[in-house]
């Protein structure tokens, strides 16, 4: 999808940034649905991925795209703690702590059921969430996932501490600046993110520069490297009770090494192995689906959530 056909449509109306406390923390989000119509179907929770310059405006272009596909479902879509408008205090931050976060949220807020659709590696905060949440969790959408043997395989507590604490330091805030830098962001999403290296485009490299501006927003980020979100999760996604879609690009790949030699057919078959009420879909792209490949990613997942409407 290009951009200029996202910033022509007349179908979309954005909420200015709302906020709420949780844990004396400011958070931020907002809630999008269609101009011309009145909001139908179980709204959907936008869960956006972790990295330099990241934040809930991961998700714009798919909100533009989805009410130009007909759809109707209001889009709540946050801002994790330490990433975009939300506080940023100077922690490590886990799969738990966000979840947490949305919880709070989808009770005091949402107050009641939705479409969870997450990306990337941010697929624990919805494991978490399905767990604390059980009852406010309609479906799922799982938006290229991480590979298997990642998803199933524990790092070591004292890797973990110890690469925050190298990260959380004078020489972790100097690597932050030249990574939020366009040249590196532009490498790093063609060597790592994108299948088609004219995909990432001028509004995707704004946004990162834009979001990584506050150095505070490195804690995040150092968090998500540091590994905390590395668990075995293989029981808790096979308790997963409700219907779950998993959508993976046709060139998935993996940052991670236990991942690399993995195929984007057997991480689809991985998974479906062990969601009782799984389901899969292949898409073109590679791993940032809901922008690369937004057109495809949505004419993919709109029936199942329709379905489950």
């Amino acid at each position: 999808m290009q951009p200029s056909a996202v910033a022509n449509t007349t179908d979309f109306t954005a909420s200015p940034s709302q906020f709420f406390t949780w844990q004396n923390y400011r958070c931020a989000y907002e809630v999008d649905q269609p101009s011309n119509t009145i909001p139908s179907g179980i709204p959907l929770l936008l869960i956006h991925p972790i990295g330099v310059g990241l934040s809930r405006q991961f998700w714009r272009r798919f909100s533009y795209e989805w009410y130009n596909y007909g759809q109707h479902n209001l889009i709540y879509s946050p801002d994790l703690l330490g990433c975009g408008e939300s506080d940023m205090p100077h922690v490590a931050y886990t799969p738990s702590d966000w979840a947490e976060q949305l919880q709070y949220f989808l009770q005091t807020v949402v107050q009641k059921p939705v479409i969870v659709v997450v990306q990337g590696a941010l697929f624990p905060v919805a494991i978490e969430l399905v767990q604390k949440a059980s009852n406010l969790i309609a479906g799922l959408v799982l938006s290229g996932p991480p590979a298997w043997a990642v998803i199933t395989n524990k790092s070591p507590q004292w890797q973990q501490k110890l690469l925050w604490n190298l990260l959380d330091s004078p020489l972790g805030s100097g690597f932050y600046r030249y990574a939020r830098r366009p040249k590196f962001l532009h490498s790093f999403s063609t060597r790592q993110l994108f299948a088609d290296d004219n995909a990432v485009d001028t509004e995707w490299l704004k946004t990162l520069v834009a979001g990584a501006e506050n150095l505070a927003s490195r804690h995040a980020v150092f968090s998500f490297l540091a590994g905390f979100w590395r668990q075995d999760y293989s029981s808790f996604i096979t308790s997963i009770q409700q219907p779950t879609l998993v959508v993976v690009g046709e060139t998935a790949s993996s940052i991670s090494q236990e991942g690399k030699k993995e195929t984007p057919d057997e991480r689809l078959a991985d998974y479906l192995a062990c969601l009782p009420q799984g389901r899969g879909k292949k898409i073109n792209g590679r791993n940032v689906l809901p922008y690369e490949s937004t057109a495809e990613f949505i004419a993919a997942i709109a029936p199942f959530i329709n379905q489950l409407s």
